[in-house]
């Protein structure tokens, strides 16, 4: 994972898409490993059905011992690979999200620091602390695509090439699944992008209201301007909570797909299956391997619909981290040399004269013009 003291790299501003492949090429090592092992895991999940139709068709049916043992065993060493495969996948895209988080943080913190005194003419202060405390974790959690949503498409070809050599019927089922599952899900994605970006822009204001009231309140409390503010407040509230009712329905619908259509998916297969074994089309262990290959297909459809929505919050949370990156600080009028011995400092803004050596101290009618 990045150093805390090591330079981030810098960042690609282009929009938000741009900005999470950027966290994806700054651990390249990291993102290949996590892709093969989820690809491994997942395939080896899609061998344990073969496996295990051969040992019907060739230990229980015949009646053979020794073919039943053999089979059986190289499904508990497949098992016991597959779970220490499962271990380093998900410490390895443990390590990829946590590196894309820290990585984000310190960008905004460096560009922060960069924009000094600008930043609150640049950016609300809200802005910057729904960054720091969601927009960072949905970057990084959308980066999971890395891992499982690459796996989920190597193992759904896997499937489709196995169930050709069983029946190419049911292949063709499989194959056409997924661009089904596409045309359904995405107009989800558009909607649930322009919801997120809506509702994130109000999260943002409504930030920067509370701060305000905080830092306010015994100003308003002497002016008896709070109920004013509270009723801003409250109508600001209810706009943010109606749209995230808005979020919330596209992303039922969403969940609901993706537990829905698996299970549909897996229904229809075994329908099919069931209906050519009964026609003697299909042997007993073939039955069970397609049975046991559509069932592995619900974990990685599922995991390409979550993908789906972890991607669409994400790519709204880059944009607003891009967008606080495009902020630039004041230009700079330029520095001259530092003088050769202890001399006075000069404001001539407000004609204040420090002499060197003694310890002043500035008082004003407002704070702020002191600092």
């Amino acid at each position: 994972m990045i150093d805390p003291y090591e330079d981030p790299g810098t960042p690609d501003r282009r929009g938000g898409w741009h900005y999470l492949w950027w966290l994806v090429l700054r651990q390249p090592g990291r993102s290949v490993a996590g892709a093969v092992l989820a690809s491994g895991w997942m395939v080896l999940l899609a061998v344990t059905p073969y496996l295990l139709s051969r040992a019907v068709d060739d230990g229980l049916q015949p009646g053979d011992p020794t073919a039943l043992a053999g089979w059986t065993a190289a499904l508990v060493a497949v098992g016991a690979v597959n779970a220490w495969v499962s271990i380093m996948r998900h410490r390895t895209m443990t390590r990829l999200r946590m590196d894309a988080n820290f990585r984000t943080v310190k960008v905004v913190v460096d560009h922060v620091v960069r924009l000094g005194a600008a930043l609150p003419r640049r950016v609300g202060a809200g802005e910057v602390v729904t960054i720091g405390v969601g927009d960072v974790q949905t970057i990084s959690r959308a980066l999971t695509v890395i891992g499982p949503g690459v796996g989920s498409v190597v193992v759904y070809a896997v499937v489709a090439v196995l169930l050709m050599s069983v029946s190419p019927a049911l292949a063709a089922v499989v194959v056409l699944g997924m661009p089904v599952i596409a045309v359904l899900v995405g107009p989800l994605m558009r909607r649930l992008q322009g919801a997120e970006g809506e509702y994130r822009e109000q999260q943002g204001l409504l930030t920067a209201r509370i701060g305000d009231l905080a830092g306010g309140l015994r100003v308003l409390g002497g002016l008896g301007g709070k109920e004013l503010f509270a009723d801003a407040f409250r109508r600001d509230s209810g706009r943010l909570r109606a749209q995230g009712y808005r979020v919330g329905a596209v992303t039922s619908w969403m969940q609901a797909l993706g537990v829905g259509l698996p299970t549909l998916f897996l229904a229809v297969v075994t329908w099919l299956a069931a209906r050519s074994a009964a026609r003697g089309e299909l042997t007993v262990g073939e039955l069970v391997s397609v049975y046991g290959w559509t069932a592995v297909l619900v974990g990685p459809v599922a995991f390409l619909v979550e993908m789906g929505y972890d991607l669409s919050r994400g790519v709204v949370a880059a944009r607003r981290v891009v967008r606080l990156l495009r902020a630039e600080p004041e230009a700079d009028p330029g520095v001259l040399d530092a003088p050769a011995e202890p001399c006075a400092l000069h404001d001539p803004d407000s004609g204040v004269r420090v002499p060197p050596g003694r310890l002043t101290a500035l008082v004003c009618a407002r704070p702020a013009e002191a600092a």
